[in-house]
């Protein structure tokens, strides 16, 4: 296995991964603003802690 291959492969799932993470804040943001909530909101600390404590 090359090294070349090997960097190919992380670069891929880091792509993977950015994407993921897009798609999640994009999904929240949605979410906030179908629910009649600022959906800027979801930057706020205080509600990444409110989201936690609800899957606890």
């Amino acid at each position: 296995m090359s090294s070349h291959y090997a960097g190919q492969v992380l670069k891929k799932v880091g792509w993977g991964l950015l994407f993921a993470l897009i798609v999640l804040l994009i999904g929240l943001m949605v979410g906030y603003g179908v629910g009649g909530g600022n959906p800027l909101k979801i930057f706020l600390p205080s509600t990444w802690g409110h989201i936690f404590d609800f899957l606890h």
